[in-house]
């Protein structure tokens, strides 16, 4: 049952007391500490985290998709159970951040139907295909790898729940990392045709995933407010510079070549220069309209309609309700 959060009667600009509470609410997040569900917080707070657990916790399950799908086409059985695992670990993240959401006052209910509907975002990447094998190992190993990024450093911000949510999903995401690093350098050090196989996903992917983090800082809209009420502790950008100064040098020693050629260091300021990404075709993706976003959709509305049956089944015996049995065909 959904945890209802205590709503406040002075949550929004102009109502009486905002202003002390804000102050107040500053302060506390300030000092580093957590706001739980119960506490005072400005409406806005609350509405820009339940934007972005909701869009988190939908990436999570649609993130399972592309990967799932090449589970009964793994090259051996070793790689077919660590793939099993991995989908079923990512499906898990997206309920705990369901949960987390939740807390908040959105229901569970609302967040999917509004993501099998089209109206609910979720992250740029899962909106492509996964051509290869060799963009199984990519996603596993890359996309993780600027997930937990992101997630390490939100689970350190101001918001209890989704905190804690994050720090167990980045003990199970450094394993599917580790898991995609070991795929990677298979492809790296195999046949011809492997490393060929995994130099053209590099190629296909490297874009969505330099704009995985969002926009860039002069672009984004939410990085002042997030960073202020320390829900984001680093910003798009500086996100983008710790990937890359952390994965790139790995990706170059397995001898991969990245398909910019504005990327080099700089070494007066310690940071990567790299084409910016194309921002307009971020946010058409991210709206819906990118190569597998309707495959995406499609699929989850399948699964949640075929899923029906075992909703109502729960229901029935949480209320103490006879659960009827499945009849044979």
């Amino acid at each position: 049952m959904m945890m209802q959060p205590t709503r406040c009667t002075n949550d929004k600009p102009g109502d009486p007391g905002y202003e002390e509470h804000l102050a107040a609410f500053e302060a506390r997040v300030g000092r580093g500490d957590k706001v739980e569900p119960g506490d005072w917080m400005p409406c806005e707070y609350r509405q820009q985290l339940i934007r972005l657990i909701h869009v988190h916790a939908n990436s999570e399950i649609c993130g399972a998709l592309p990967e799932g799908g090449w589970i009964p086409h793994a090259p051996t059985f070793k790689r077919k159970l660590a793939l099993c695992a991995k989908v079923q670990d990512e499906v898990g993240h997206g309920q705990l951040l369901y949960r987390a959401a939740e807390t908040l006052g959105k229901s569970r209910e609302e967040m999917i139907e509004e993501l099998i509907n089209g109206k609910a975002k979720y992250s740029n990447v899962f909106h492509y295909h996964a051509k290869t094998w060799a963009d199984v190992c990519v996603i596993a190993w890359l996309i993780d790898a600027a997930a937990i990024v992101n997630q390490t450093m939100m689970a350190d911000g101001s918001y209890g729940p989704y905190g804690r949510a994050l720090k167990r999903i980045c003990y199970e995401e450094a394993f599917h990392l580790t898991h995609g690093y070991d795929m990677c350098i298979s492809l790296a050090t195999g046949s011809k045709v492997q490393r060929e196989m995994l130099q053209d996903a590099v190629n296909r992917w490297w874009e969505p995933i330099m704009m995985f983090h969002g926009p860039s800082d002069k672009e984004s809209k939410h990085t002042e407010q997030l960073m202020k009420w320390r829900i984001k502790l680093m910003t798009n950008d500086e996100q983008r510079q710790t990937f890359l100064k952390k994965y790139l040098p790995k990706m170059l020693n397995l001898g991969l070549t990245v398909p910019d050629p504005n990327l080099h260091f700089d070494e007066a300021t310690k940071e990567w220069r790299y084409t910016e990404p194309n921002w307009k075709r971020f946010l058409e993706v991210v709206r819906g309209n990118g190569p597998a976003s309707a495959l995406r959709l499609a699929t989850r509305r399948m699964a949640h309609e075929e899923g029906a049956w075992v909703r109502r089944a729960l229901a029935a015996a949480q209320a103490g309700d006879k659960v009827p049995m499945p009849t044979a065909a």
